[in-house]
């Protein structure tokens, strides 16, 4: 959420960053006059509020000095004007949870680094590593669905089975590959990040704190009997984990990471490619996050993608960086890099890896903030997360890319120790 404080001091600077968006940058002039009526109301209950206590001392006075008639006029005002507060109290209030409402719509603003454009095609590629188009063979050129099929390792038609359609199954060393591809994640990342394992389904609340609420409702799973919410990422818990706390400063940054299943309705994939595990309602994921100060936040933003990149790396996956501009930023993001792969049997480069920078936008929803070392009030932190390893799309991607010219595909070196001694798939 946007610090309501802004729209009096720099709001026109607020409706060109959200203008970059594409957004209709125009709520942003009745979010002000919201928060003018606001102060303005507030302003005039505590007025009453003091000449309430003001009158109590007289009515005291009065009585005291034996002037009845005086302590009387002065209670009947005290009651008109303890009405009146009550009044405006309500006023104030409801005013005060409209504009929280609007905001809670309205998205953060783009960091000025992002760049300009409103749709991914204007996403700026960074860099690309260790592809070469040329370099890829026939055997290679199989989707992985149909590698799946062959070795036995992707049973799609049982998963819809068991589901319905987006809920692939994976079985024998596919699904050791499924674990072993977030144990490598997880122990890569163990020297930083605490390890986590929250829950699955969570509160409204919970949901609100990262944006996932109210805008996204209906790419999500309700659990209507108990209003509990399945995860669409480990994102969403962890950063409720300090939720209306404070924490010290040397506290930060405060690393964290889980490994979850993660659940998506993927309300809006009609005519997107859903072949295969492109675009599943139910993966494993390795996240991390991190709380930072402002200060601290780049540098951790940098280390994330680093870690992101590394274990690409580490899985011999051709991979590229995205820069995503301001109208392909995610509704909370400020600064986004993506990480796609690259694979050869679906000739396609898929998402799998998403690195923001929140600044204070979701702290402001879940409050959770932090107590400068150097005194005085405190502060929202800044929010971080990055994918370590989304599954379906890298387990593609090794699959196809890994395939062999007799159909085996050879596990990558660094999974291998997670794998019970198979150095092949089939």
């Amino acid at each position: 959420m946007l610090d309501p404080r802004r729209l009096r001091t720099d709001l026109d600077a607020m409706k060109a960053a959200l203008a970059r968006r594409g957004d209709d940058a125009s709520v942003l002039d009745r979010a002000a006059e919201l928060d003018r009526l606001q102060r303005e109301l507030a302003g005039r209950r505590d007025g009453a509020r003091a000449e309430v206590k003001r009158l109590s001392v007289e009515v005291r006075t009065a009585r005291r000095e034996g002037d009845d008639t005086r302590a009387e006029q002065a209670v009947h005002e005290s009651r008109v004007l303890g009405e009146e507060e009550k009044k405006l109290t309500a006023e104030a209030d409801a005013v005060a949870a409209e504009l929280r409402r609007l905001l809670l719509d309205v998205a953060n603003l783009p960091d000025p680094a992002s760049p300009d454009g409103t749709s991914p095609d204007d996403n700026v590629v960074l860099r690309v590593e260790g592809y070469d188009a040329s370099s890829y063979r026939d055997h290679q050129r199989v989707p992985h669905w149909e590698v799946g099929a062959a070795l036995g390792i992707l049973d799609l038609e049982r998963g819809a089975k068991l589901s319905g359609s987006m809920f692939p199954m994976f079985r024998g060393a596919g699904a050791m590959l499924v674990r072993a591809l977030c144990q490598l994640a997880l122990d890569r990342n163990a020297d930083a990040f605490e390890e986590v394992r929250p829950p699955t389904l969570v509160r409204t609340d919970t949901m609100v704190s990262t944006g996932h609420l109210p805008k996204f409702a209906d790419d999500a799973y309700h659990l209507e009997r108990d209003d509990l919410w399945a995860i669409p990422t480990a994102e969403v818990p962890l950063t409720s984990l300090a939720r209306d706390e404070v924490l010290d400063e040397a506290a930060l940054p405060m690393r964290l990471m889980a490994h979850t299943s993660c659940f998506r309705r993927e309300a809006g994939s009609a005519g997107r490619d859903t072949r295969g595990v492109l675009r599943v309602h139910e993966f494993d994921k390795v996240e991390l996050l991190a709380y930072t100060t402002p200060e601290q936040a780049a540098e951790v933003h940098a280390d994330l993608l680093s870690r992101a990149e590394g274990v690409l790396r580490a899985l011999g996956l051709a991979y590229r960086v995205l820069d995503l501009c301001a109208g392909d930023l995610g509704v909370s993001s400020a600064r986004t890099f993506d990480l796609e792969v690259y694979a050869p049997g679906c000739d396609m480069w898929l998402e799998a890896s998403s690195v923001s920078w929140f600044t204070d936008y979701q702290a402001r929803r879940a409050n959770v903030r932090y107590r400068p070392a150097s005194g005085g009030g405190t502060s929202f932190v800044h929010t971080l997360n990055g994918s370590a390893l989304a599954v379906p799309r890298v387990w593609a991607a090794l699959v196809e890319t890994r395939r062999r010219p007799d159909g085996s595909v050879e596990v990558p070196e660094a999974l291998r120790p997670y794998m019970r001694g198979v150095e092949r798939l089939g």
